[in-house]
């Protein structure tokens, strides 16, 4: 099915959006009937939109309106510097951070953040903040804010993902309440990473993030309600920074665990909005017409196969070699994601400047070469292949490769919640498959970030001073981008592929499916969905 590129505008008042490179399955014209959802009546959505006329399709904007979104997993308070759940909801809706990156770049554009300047030594950034913000408590905001939470990001209490990057902002110097000077122990190649993560939190209500009571931010929807399991309540913030917007009253996010409900919710108008439709679902819904997929790029995720190392079956790195050539990647993106992504070797997507096509080709499939590694080693004993929701069809091609070269595998299903404490415990006995982010952004944030790659402790308990030391090299340089950085992130390339802890199969969408009557839908690189430009009609 076609593709269709749409390039969205920068927001009034230079207020940088969500969106600017989308990418949908299908751009219809059809209007969907409207609906009626808890008495409220709905209408759908259109195709992706740019920020200033409403994504090109000529709509005007349209004050006032309820929008309704179903999502499948309830927000986990104490996740909430995670990114994970609903977290990107919550953190979409109700607060802002100091930039943003656009969803095709790696340049920050300001957001509550109107300059900044890093050093000539790399060393510190000076950051001159808007004057015009205020919390939705009606308290104004002020660098004091945005040191309280950097110290908070980098609190260990919240396992945010960038901390070390937080922790190494040595020095918040406040010379006004609009001016913060941030100094470092060292250089941060991916200091504007943390600048685009960290949401800006108030520090009169801290104490209640983590229990879910209440959350303040400056964004452009308050927070009003949350019932667990079911339902989480968004109102218009009316103090709003960027003049005569939301234009939406209210969003309304409901928890539909099962994938088929959620379906039929969006198909019969209960919702105008649904995020992670099965890829099948969502393929056959945009080819009838009526509603929009949304391939979130910019956004990407990437699947892949973890093994822990310490595993004596899985030590001899010629056994994980034997499992990256047996994996039929084409296979897994075109029937598991419906051709929404593609495959890969290395773990960045094509849009990263850590990207080469030639290291992407080591491991391409390749099943009498898996087969001979093994005649080195010897067939290993069963072993389990853990997986979560959602991922049943990745493990079961997954098993099936890995059948075809002599190794057998023992699908091992758990629960959301169970899956994320093996991750972050080191406790996979030894296969998983699952995604993974924060390779869209600057590529040194991967490997001392995230859960799976982090050089000091990862999932897969994978220890190399080689990778560690490339690692520390890259995170260490003065800019993110450039010569010096793409060498840097080459060599942190082969030590992946050298090493295999992690076995990439592909870049995956996360997608948002709309009904036609929901204009200027959009989202970050966190794949949080921003509603700042979005009108229904």
């Amino acid at each position: 099915m076609a593709r269709i590129v749409s390039v969205a505008a920068v927001s009034t008042n230079n207020a940088p959006r969500g969106g600017i490179h989308r990418r949908n399955f299908l751009r219809t014209s059809g209007i969907a009937a409207a609906a009626i959802f808890g008495g409220a009546a709905l209408a759908a959505c259109t195709s992706a939109v740019s920020e200033q006329k409403a994504g090109g399709d000529g709509a005007t904007p349209v004050r006032g309106g309820t929008l309704k979104v179903g999502i499948r997993e309830d927000l986990v308070p104490a996740n909430l510097l995670t990114n994970t759940a609903a977290t990107p909801v919550l953190v979409g809706l109700v607060y802002e951070s100091l930039i943003r990156y656009p969803n095709d770049s790696l340049e920050p554009q300001p957001l509550l953040a109107k300059s900044w300047q890093l050093a000539d030594d790399g060393r510190s950034v000076s950051i001159d903040l808007r004057d015009d913000v205020k919390f939705h408590s009606g308290r104004p905001f002020t660098a004091k804010d945005v040191e309280f939470s950097l110290r908070t990001y980098a609190d260990p209490k919240w396992s945010a993902q960038l901390r070390s990057t937080a922790a190494a902002i040595t020095e918040f110097d406040i010379v006004s309440p609009t001016r913060i000077v941030l100094r470092f122990a060292h250089h941060l190649s991916n200091i504007f990473d943390l600048l685009d993560t960290v949401p800006i939190l108030d520090s009169e209500t801290a104490d209640k993030l983590g229990t879910g009571e209440t959350y303040i931010g400056t964004g452009p929807f308050t927070f009003v309600q949350r019932i667990p399991n079911s339902q989480l309540i968004f109102a218009k913030n009316p103090g709003y920074w960027i003049p005569e917007r939301p234009y939406l009253d209210r969003v309304e996010v409901s928890i539909v665990p099962d994938p088929q409900a959620l379906l039929n919710a969006l198909k019969t108008g209960q919702i105008a909005a649904a995020r992670d439709l099965a890829f099948r679902d969502a393929e056959t819904l945009a080819g009838k017409g009526g509603f929009t997929v949304h391939d979130l790029e910019g956004a990407e995720l990437q699947t892949y196969v973890g093994v822990n190392v310490t595993e004596p079956a899985l030590a001899d790195v010629r056994v994980r070699q034997a499992i990256a050539y047996a994996l039929d990647r084409e296979r897994i993106i075109s029937e598991v994601f419906r051709g929404a992504g593609y495959p890969l070797n290395v773990p960045w997507p094509k849009s990263s400047p850590a990207f080469d096509e030639s290291r992407n080709t080591k491991y391409t499939r390749d099943v009498e070469k898996a087969r001979q590694l093994l005649t080195q080693t010897g067939k290993p004993p069963k072993l389990p292949l853990t997986f979560g929701p959602g991922y049943q069809e990745v493990a079961q091609i997954v098993q099936a490769n890995l059948a075809e070269v002599g190794i057998e595998v023992e699908l091992d299903p758990i629960d959301a919640a169970a899956f994320v404490k093996q991750l972050t415990g080191q406790q996979f006995r030894g296969l998983w498959v699952t995604d993974h982010s924060w390779a869209q952004f600057v590529p040194s944030t991967l490997t001392v970030s995230a859960y799976p790659f982090n050089a000091r402790r990862n999932a897969s308990r994978y220890e190399s001073p080689a990778y560690t030391a490339a690692a520390d090299a890259a995170w260490q340089l003065p800019r993110g981008t450039g010569p010096e950085a793409v060498n840097a992130y080459k060599a942190v390339t082969d030590q992946l592929l050298d090493g295999l802890f992690l076995i990439e199969v592909g870049v995956r969408y996360q997608q948002y499916s709309t009904a036609n009557t929901v204009h200027g839908f959009a989202w970050t690189k966190r794949r949080e969905p921003v509603f700042t430009e979005t009108f229904l009609s």
